[in-house]
């Protein structure tokens, strides 16, 4: 790649701003968050995380943030910006998609799977993987939000090959973005018990679905099923931050002894 690091957007909590940071850290790069918030909180846990990194920020209101997309907006980011690589929110571009495709999420411990899931909140994870995977091995993409433009967006970044097999499902995504329900959080509290590491905005919420659709015996005995964890654990701290979940919840959900 012929930039020097990444410019990309995100809000106070977000994931992708945390894993643009870290890559970034990590490869030597720099790395520029254009950042939805009036100011950049020093006690938030996200952006703590981001700024240990290496990464800067630059505020913008949130009138400025829903230009995100507007074409001269965007002209006007990448010249001023133009040593760096402007990584829509999310990561959910061309590029970001062919990532995803080079996994191979189809294999499990018994064969390949039937089924595929993973959460949706941007889109580019579902498409890789749709993109990935061929018919008859069915991908699931579960909204995490309520979103209804998110169905063509998936599709907006499709290839003309993709598996047709596929379909985008929004019963499960609760109050909507950055919201849970109780049982969603409890849902992550008993996986926690069985050492499965989830939280309750993107792979808790999405993976109960996929509980939901087995107690109610949408699948066939000896379907195989593959859930894509999206990560996002990261996130954790901030729900505590808020005080969203408890001390004790924290500490289970992160795998951590000490609140």
């Amino acid at each position: 790649m012929d930039k020097k690091g990444i410019v990309t957007f995100g809000g106070a909590f977000s994931n992708h701003l945390a894993a643009v940071a870290a890559i970034c850290q990590q490869q030597g790069m720099r790395s520029v968050a254009l950042l939805r918030a009036d100011n950049a909180d020093p006690d938030n846990p996200t952006l703590a995380l981001c700024q240990k990194n290496g990464m800067q920020f630059e505020l913008l209101s949130r009138q400025q943030y829903r230009q995100r997309a507007n074409p001269a907006f965007i002209r006007e980011v990448k010249q001023r910006y133009a040593e760096l690589l402007l990584v829509p929110e999310g990561g959910s571009s061309a590029e970001g998609v062919q990532g995803i495709a080079e996994l191979d999420l189809v294999q499990t411990p018994a064969g390949p799977a039937d089924v595929v899931f993973c959460p949706a909140a941007s889109g580019g994870t579902a498409a890789g993987i749709i993109n990935r995977t061929r018919d008859p091995t069915q991908v699931q993409a579960i909204a995490v939000v309520k979103d209804p433009s998110l169905g063509a967006r998936i599709t907006e970044l499709l290839l003309p090959q993709h598996n047709p097999n596929w379909a985008l499902l929004s019963q499960y995504c609760g109050p909507g973005y950055a919201k849970f329900e109780p049982s969603t959080l409890q849902f992550c509290r008993d996986m926690a018990q069985h050492d499965v590491q989830l939280e309750p905005i993107y792979s808790g919420k999405a993976l109960a679905g996929v509980f939901q659709q087995i107690a109610a015996g949408q699948f066939e005995p000896g379907c195989r099923l593959s859930f894509f964890h999206t990560g996002g654990l990261q996130g954790l701290a901030g729900l505590h931050y808020r005080q969203l979940i408890t001390s004790a919840d924290y500490a289970l959900l992160s795998g951590s002894s000490a609140y």
